[in-house]
């Protein structure tokens, strides 16, 4: 696998248009981008920092994986994506021949049109770690 940089940082929270004047006025950070990705329950709000993306998670509904762990553990961090440059589906071929967990069998579209995939925390070091290409 070959990683070219962290993707971004997902963090959840319960409000998106309550969590942006931190990182807008405070942090000094710009949204650029807010979007709903239907199939995750999620809507999304991303700032750059850098090189490096942030995106805010806020949950759709009371059944989404994000309320679920809002839930449980508080807002906070939720991922750390990175980019693969030799593909999703190569990455996780290769992840699993590794003896790691996958959420994803296989790439599937996520938020500004990536295609992602999970591995889960429990092979990961605790880390729930996004795999991204554009």
């Amino acid at each position: 696998m070959k990683i070219s940089h962290i993707e971004h940082l997902g963090i959840a929270v319960k409000s998106i248009e309550e969590a942006l004047p931190y990182y807008e006025n405070v942090l000094g950070l710009k949204c650029y981008n807010i979007e709903t990705v239907e199939d995750q329950k999620v809507k999304t709000a991303f700032l750059k920092c850098g090189d490096t993306k942030i995106e805010l998670l806020e949950p759709t509904g009371p059944d989404s994986t994000i309320a679920k762990f809002i839930e449980n553990r508080g807002m906070g961090v939720h991922h750390v994506a990175f980019a693969v440059e030799d593909g999703v589906a190569q990455a996780l071929a290769q992840a699993e021949g590794e003896g790691i967990r996958l959420i994803d069998k296989a790439p599937r579209k996520g938020a500004e049109g990536l295609n992602i995939a999970f591995l889960h925390p429990k092979s990961t070091m605790g880390v729930l770690t996004e795999l991204c290409e554009k």
